[in-house]
């Protein structure tokens, strides 16, 4: 075990030690698991504010410091009075204990997954940036490093040098003492019946954390990362585009990637006090938190591709109405590594881009960074040869292979971030098109500047634009709003004036 490096990188990161070529729980950790893994009649941790005096011997005896206040604070105000007195007892009867034997199963699990990786290329480690890999966890590990985060029992002290997000549950519980909005006691709902679910049925399937790199300089045969000129000289074809004005990206019927509008830091504010698009899907799907333990924050020629993670909760809302309104039972089917067929990618936006999102660099960073998320990077020399064969007049043909799945999103950096939806829109159908998806599926949440996308993209499609012809557009209309030339919107700009408004038919005669 001490010759791994996957081992060796992440481990100054974990609770466990390792010694003589196994790992183990610090004894008197050990002991005070035991103890809670026994129920309240022996622990005595029948209450939230009894909970965290326990986390707090936790951590001191892994070395770490008390567990901070507002944080202590949190649990009681969740546990003692947010929860009924029946989920409570139920919690501290049942739940607790039963995550505290899953942690003290964590050192075994964690062995257990370095065997079964054999090789490096799978186990455990810190995903660096410009370094593509890929991560293969087992729902039951997942489960236990989730387990230690609720319990804030992960070493913190390098994480921020190391460019890693906050992994520990403190900041979320503090959160619910100086923040009135119902949506963070709702978070925590979401994340305490993800941990009923899994104490009362531990889960069987895989999950996958995949950091996916645009190399800015040529690596044997792969794609590199493109520039303006390939952009505009491109014969790919555009995609499929279907425009849903209602509905969810997570309720996407079709297999698609399903993209998350992150931050540069995996999840974002998932951990403390967000609420958004990307927050709101690490607490229905929680497994997608454990990316967040290892996932160093993206650069512009980055993104993260998770496949496999469970749905466990219902909502409704959003921001401030977020509220978690009960089970879910996630039917998606498992493909041959044990994942559900969920493709959750991760992309950031610029954010508050304002005059940067019409230049060229702003463009250029944008589309480059929804390709890297969108392409395929495992059939790289595949996309290769068909995007070169695409790019040749004498042998484009009109559609992209069926075989592969399209993109589910929305607008992409266009809430928080202060992203325009139309030029977002156009860029995620270049990016999804060059990547040879097979379809966009776009979710406008009903965005009153995108009333005319569908009118615009059906009459690209019919008009049989590529993707180089769409990006000059794109770069045309973005210099005239630089120059001042045009305060349009990009669809109404595009369409030819004398196309009566919403005349799709008229349009393409």
């Amino acid at each position: 075990m001490e010759a791994r490096g996957d081992l060796r990188s992440i481990l100054p990161y974990l609770p466990v030690v390792l010694r003589g070529g196994a790992l183990f729980w610090p004894p008197a950790a050990q002991e005070a698991l035991k103890a809670l893994a026994l129920g309240p009649d022996v622990s005595r941790v029948s209450s939230g504010d009894v909970l965290a005096d326990a986390l707090t011997d936790l951590r001191l005896a892994l070395n770490l410091d008390p567990l901070p206040r507002r944080a202590a604070e949190g649990f009681a105000l969740f546990f003692d009075d947010l929860l009924s007195r029946a989920q409570a007892r139920d919690w501290f009867d049942h739940v607790a204990p039963s995550l505290a034997r899953l942690l003290l199963r964590l050192p075994t699990l964690l062995e257990g997954h370095y065997r079964a990786a054999g090789d490096e290329a799978r186990g455990l480690r810190i995903l660096s940036s410009q370094y593509a890999g890929l991560v293969l966890l087992s729902q039951e590990l997942a489960a236990a490093l989730l387990a230690c985060a609720l319990f804030c029992l992960f070493p913190t002290a390098d994480r921020a040098e190391a460019c890693l997000p906050a992994i520990n549950f403190d900041s979320l519980f503090a959160a619910l003492c100086y923040n009135s909005r119902q949506s963070q006691e709702q978070k925590v709902r979401c994340l305490v019946h993800y941990f009923d679910r899994v104490t009362a049925s531990t889960p069987t399937g895989s999950v996958s954390f995949e950091r996916k790199v645009l190399p800015h300089h040529p690596e044997s045969d792969g794609i590199t990362y493109p520039d303006m000129d390939t952009w505009m000289k491109s014969g790919v074809p555009l995609c499929t585009f279907r425009v849903f004005s209602s509905g969810l990206i997570e309720d996407e019927e079709q297999e698609a990637l399903e993209v998350d509008f992150a931050n540069r830091y995996l999840g974002g504010g998932a951990l403390s006090r967000g609420c958004v698009q990307e927050e709101i899907r690490f607490m229905i799907n929680p497994e997608l938190i454990v990316g967040m333990l290892f996932m160093v924050s993206m650069e512009d020629n980055e993104a993260i591709e998770i496949v496999g993670a469970e749905r466990f909760s219902q909502y409704m809302g959003y921001g401030s109405s977020f509220r978690f309104t009960g089970d879910y039972l996630d039917s998606k089917p498992f493909d041959a590594m044990g994942r559900r067929k969920t493709r959750i990618v991760a992309i950031d936006a610029l954010d508050c881009p304002t005059r940067l999102q019409f230049e060229s660099s702003g463009l250029l960073r944008e589309v480059n960074k929804a390709f890297c998320g969108f392409l395929d990077q495992s059939n790289h020399q595949l996309c290769a040869k068909l995007v070169q064969d695409l790019n040749t007049k004498d042998n484009c043909p009109s559609v992209i292979p069926d075989e592969c799945i399209g993109v589910s999103t929305g607008n992409w950096g266009c809430g928080a971030f202060g992203g325009n939806p139309e030029i977002k829109s156009m860029i995620q159908w270049i990016a999804a098109s060059q990547a040879l998806r097979s379809f966009i599926n776009y979710y406008t949440f009903e965005s009153e500047s995108l009333k005319r996308l569908e009118e615009v993209t059906q009459w690209i499609l019919r008009h049989r634009w590529t993707v180089g012809e769409l990006w000059d557009m794109l770069v045309e209309y973005s210099s005239q709003r630089l120059r001042g030339d045009t305060n349009e919107g990009f669809l109404t700009w595009l369409l030819p004036k004398d196309i009566p408004n919403g005349d799709v038919d008229y349009m393409c005669e």
